[in-house]
């Protein structure tokens, strides 16, 4: 669809609390916001969906045309998509769905909307199925109330580990079924290879973001705050630093999940596990006593003192 159609659509939703009329009236709309593979520059586009469950399908059918749609190719290169429903807003990780698994989904869309079926038969290409998931992080271990920025802290961290104990368990599904698929030059069945690289970017990309925010904003606040903890935040800069070193190196091996030698990709994963638990257990054991002294979400700035210096 054209920029100014989509456009105008994106208006009437949000202007609407997620009606529109026209063509779409009464139908199940969404807004995917996807992150540019190449500019890195947010793009919205509204798309229709099907629920399964508690998850979202999106299809990539751009109309039955040869090629998938742009926001295809920007989630499979930044997982962390942002989608508005109605009047609520969500972040979710964006995995398109593989082998049987997609085409129970496509069965289960075209049972709501037919359309995709015509579509599918329009084009040689196979329509890909995405799931939107939950990020887990309301799964995540942490405190149940957020009231400073210690508790924030630890729910991140929370989340954090608890990614990193599921990309193992898939890690491990997914060599498994390759080593048992077996067959000299026959490639691997289908199966979770694409789930594992977008919950492994997804979960390295948002590593990088956390850690750039601290080494920006939280350690340079806290070292004028809290002078004595200067050695600590010093030392957890220099570990940002060596992590994204690992992180490269696994992500380098996700290039092509599907080929990626399993005693490589596990030892890459085990050595990136052991140097983040480290580091978020001493992080925790540095800073949570300085930071349960902030409130969280911050208060505004503190005002100027008016009439300066007492002459």
């Amino acid at each position: 669809m054209p920029a100014s159609f989509n456009q105008a659509i994106i208006d009437e939703f949000r202007a609407n609390g997620g009606k529109v009329g026209g063509p779409f009236e009464g139908g199940d709309l969404l807004l995917l916001t996807t992150t540019g593979a190449k500019s890195g520059a947010e793009h919205t586009v509204p798309l229709g969906y099907v629920r399964d469950g508690e998850l979202l399908l999106i299809v990539g059918s751009a109309g039955g045309a040869p090629r998938h749609p742009a926001w295809y190719h920007n989630l499979l290169a930044h997982p962390q998509v942002r989608v508005e429903i109605g009047t609520e807003t969500l972040e979710l990780i964006a995995v398109p769905a593989e082998g049987a698994r997609r085409d129970r989904l496509f069965e289960r869309v075209v049972s709501v909307a037919p359309g995709y079926a015509d579509y599918q038969t329009a084009t040689t290409r196979t329509l890909p199925v995405v799931v939107l998931e939950p990020s887990g992080a309301e799964a995540a271990e942490g405190p149940g109330e957020i009231g400073s920025f210690a508790d924030k802290l630890v729910q991140i961290h929370g989340w954090l580990r608890a990614q990193l104990r599921h990309i193992q368990a898939e890690t491990d599904a997914h060599f498994a079924a390759r080593a048992a698929h077996g067959g000299s030059g026959e490639p691997p069945v289908p199966g979770i290879g694409l789930q594992l690289r977008q919950h492994c970017l997804a979960f390295c990309q948002f590593l990088t973001f956390h850690h750039t925010s601290e080494d920006a904003y939280t350690f340079p606040a806290l070292a004028d705050r809290h002078p004595h903890l200067r050695d600590a935040l010093d030392r957890l800069g220099e570990e940002h630093r060596t992590l994204a070193r690992v992180k490269d190196a696994l992500l380098a091996l996700l290039a092509d999940i599907t080929t990626a030698d399993p005693e490589r990709f596990r030892a890459e994963l085990a050595r990136l596990s052991e140097e983040l638990v480290a580091h978020l257990d001493y992080e925790e054991e540095s800073l949570l006593p300085a930071l349960s002294q902030i409130p969280w979400p911050p208060g505004p700035p503190e005002p100027e003192p008016a009439g300066g210096a007492a002459s």
